[in-house]
């Protein structure tokens, strides 16, 4: 080997060494590098310490809200182990209260299976359901006892869930729906993100960043 052919070779050896130790990692666990998501300013722990939350701040009266659920509910299918989706039902103010509770009421009795159905009853069918009454007449309608709906409806523990989701808005600065936040630390929503799929992958983006932390 001559001495060009040598120093040919060192060269592009050492080119290339350097190369991998100043290029920035490209990883499926990079941070979106547009304005999709938005950092919080302080973190917010996670119920329950093994677990990553998702968390889904939406307002039944929100038509934007009714379109992208479907689009969560599907990518929340394939959440990896220790990640979990709970849906917050936002009260802006008074007249959201009996919506915000009603997503407690369900929940309570097993009847999550009219989530969807409700959106479609108010954005669809242009039901006018936003008051105790005209809820407990939906209820009714969909098979739960009158009584029963009633006395959860208006019981301490979906009283709670429903003051616990007004703080969760306040510590994750939510002033709009619908908003997805990540792992505590990150909130994303189609508005930022420029469509509903393209929320849902910036979600994807930032659960993965997050696990990987």
């Amino acid at each position: 080997m001559n001495a060009f052919s040598f120093f040919s070779r060192f060269a592009a050896t050492a080119t290339l060494a350097a190369m991998a130790l100043f290029s920035p990692l490209s990883t499926a666990a990079d941070l979106p590098s547009d304005k999709s998501y938005v950092r919080l300013n302080q973190a917010q722990p996670a119920d329950q310490a093994n677990q990553t939350e998702v968390l889904e701040f939406f307002a039944y009266s929100c038509p934007y809200c009714a379109m992208f659920a479907p689009h969560v509910d599907n990518w929340s299918k394939d959440l990896p182990e220790g990640v979990v989706l709970k849906r917050v039902p936002v009260a802006f103010n008074a007249s959201m209260d009996d919506l915000q509770r009603m997503y407690y009421t369900l929940e309570a009795l097993d009847r999550l299976d009219l989530h969807q159905l409700l959106f479609d009853a108010l954005h669809q069918e242009k039901e006018p359901l936003f008051e105790a009454d005209a809820l407990t007449q939906w209820a009714v309608q969909h098979d739960i006892d009158a009584d029963t709906f009633k006395q959860t409806f208006n019981s301490f523990g979906v009283q709670t869930k429903a003051n616990r989701a007004k703080e969760l808005v306040r510590l994750y600065q939510i002033d709009s729906t619908p908003t997805l936040a990540i792992g505590g630390r990150f909130l994303t929503s189609p508005a930022l993100a420029q469509g509903y799929e393209q929320a849902v992958q910036t979600a994807q983006q930032l659960l993965d960043y997050s696990l990987q932390q």
